[in-house]
Order: structure tokens, then sequence, then C-alpha cells
């Protein structure tokens, strides 16, 4: 990490790139993101009026993630960063706060309203970083991106804005379909067990009692006493499934089932959620669209 750190300063002390071609027209704006969900929803808002980079593809997990000497040489040729904050993308903090006043970095879950964030006294920055799990707060996000990239670029912003009108019509209309499809799931039924505490504002939204094996972050790994004591909660109240994520290792829901048949009580994996990253490239599931409506899917289905 000192070593990346070392490259970023050396790069930024050399100087910003141009920002033009060598025949004077501006180039389209380059971007760098984080998250899926945020390369997905600045390439909604941008369309072909920039270039977008995500550093973490399908099944990455923010938490855990490490800038490569890559990221730093993308990082630097970005005309703007975008990233969650909230220290979800937890090894990268430094990384932007070195390349504070030389880039211009948006934390786009600074920008939410903190008396509606979820706090947490176990998290360094006492709030759920897994806010894009709140389609209200997605909004919000668009609206920054869309606020950013027209300060950036003035000459395309009635573009960016008809582009975050249609995009905003999409939430909309993925609201209205995620409550009529959990209209159809009994309240009782409502309690959804993962791999670890990503679904936090899913549940406020729709009304599910969320439980993670593991803590808000996967920096930490459950211990068999976290297994235990979780076994006891999902036979106390018969939960029918629970659910891997595909940016966590399975073995840890696995070893909850387990110790919950080893107590004689039946408990199915429900299937395999997207939690801190999209699906792959090209796929349905890889939009942040595709894998809101695949994931309310599954769930409703498996705890039917």
């Amino acid at each position: 990490m000192k070593k990346i750190l070392l490259i970023v300063l050396s790069i930024i002390i050399l100087g910003c790139k141009n920002d033009k071609k060598e025949d004077g027209k501006a180039e389209i704006l380059n971007i760098v993101t984080t998250t899926s969900m945020i390369t997905d929803l600045v390439k909604n808002i941008g369309g072909d009026m920039v270039n977008v980079q995500g550093l973490m593809g399908a099944g990455v997990d923010p938490h855990l993630y490490k800038a490569s000497e890559g990221d730093v040489s993308k990082l630097f040729n970005a005309d703007v960063i975008f990233y969650n904050g909230l220290h979800l993308e937890g090894k990268l903090v430094e990384v932007f706060e070195k390349m504070e006043g030389k880039k211009e970095t948006v934390a786009l879950g600074e920008f939410l309203p903190k008396d509606q964030l979820i706090g947490s006294e176990y998290f360094a920055s006492n709030y759920d970083p897994h806010v894009w799990f709140n389609i209200e707060f997605f909004k919000k996000f668009a609206i920054e991106v869309t606020r950013v990239l027209s300060e950036k670029d003035p000459k395309n912003a009635s573009q960016y804005a008809a582009n975050e009108k249609a995009y905003l019509i999409k939430l909309d209309v993925l609201q209205a379909e995620v409550k009529n499809t959990i209209a159809k799931l009994p309240e009782e039924k409502r309690i959804l067990v993962t791999a670890h505490d990503a679904f936090n504002y899913f549940g406020k939204a729709y009304g599910f009692n969320v439980v993670g094996l593991q803590g808000l972050s996967t920096a930490t790994e459950a211990g068999v006493q976290d297994v235990q004591k979780l076994s006891n909660f999902i036979i106390d109240n018969k939960v029918k499934a629970i659910f891997i994520e595909s940016s966590v290792p399975r073995r840890t829901i696995e070893a909850l089932q387990a110790a919950v048949l080893s107590k004689n009580h039946e408990v199915t994996i429900g299937g395999s959620l997207y939690s801190d990253a999209l699906g792959d490239a090209g796929s349905i599931e890889g939009t942040y669209l595709g894998m809101f409506r695949y994931n309310v899917s599954v769930i409703v289905n498996a705890l039917k």
C-alpha cells in the first residue's frame, strides 16, 4: 500500500493530464468509478459523452479491495473519480485522501442526509455504507452525478439532465415493481439471513428483519459463536431459507446451514444474492435495475 501511495504522490507532483486534444477540441470526460453499481449509474447518466472505467467488477468485495498500480494510473488520468464513501472502500480511502485537491474525487454517500443513514457502533464510519439498497438514496446518487458532470462539462449539461430524467423514471418503475412483488410475501416470513449485513437499508424500506452472519464489513470473519447464535435464531423463527452473496465466500453460509442441520432443523440455501457488486458485465444482473429485480425475485420465491 505504501508503494502505491508513493506512486500516487509522484504522479500528482508531475502535474495533471491535459484535457485538450492536439487539435484544440475537448476530450470526452474520463471517469473512474469504484463499485459496479456506481459504474452502471455513471454510464447511464454520462452516455457516450464520458469514458467510464470501473475498478471493481462482478463478485468483487469493495471492503477488501486494494488498489493496483494499474488502478493508480487510471485514477491519475481521470477527470472525475466517483466512489461510494462511508468507508465502503476501506482500503482505498488513503489513496483518495492523497488525491484531494489534485483530483476531483466525489464520495456520493457523503451527500446523503445523515439522519436517514443507519448507524453502527461497530463500524468505523458509524454508518452502514450499503446505501444503494435504498432506491431513494440511489436517486440522490443520480442527481449528484448529473450535477458534477454538468459542472465539469457544461456544454453537454442538457443531455446529462435528459439522461438523468430518463433514469429516474426507470428507478420509479423499479420501486413500484419491487413493492408489488414483496407485497406477495407475508410479513411474518420477511426474515432475511445473509452472509453479512449488506441489506439493512433494503430491510428498512420493505419491512424485512435482516440478520447477517458477519457485520457491515467483510474484513472480520464470523466465529463459531456467531454461527451458533444465528443457527438458534433460524430455528426459533422457523426461517425457511438463507442466502449466500456473490461477493462473499459461500463457505460462511454453508457452515451456518450445517449448524442448523446438526440441530435437526432444515433450512435451505435460497440462492445467491448480489450485495456489494453487480452481476457479470453484459448480463441483466450486471445493471443496477436488473440486480435489484433479481434479488427481490430470489428472496420472495425462497421465503414463500
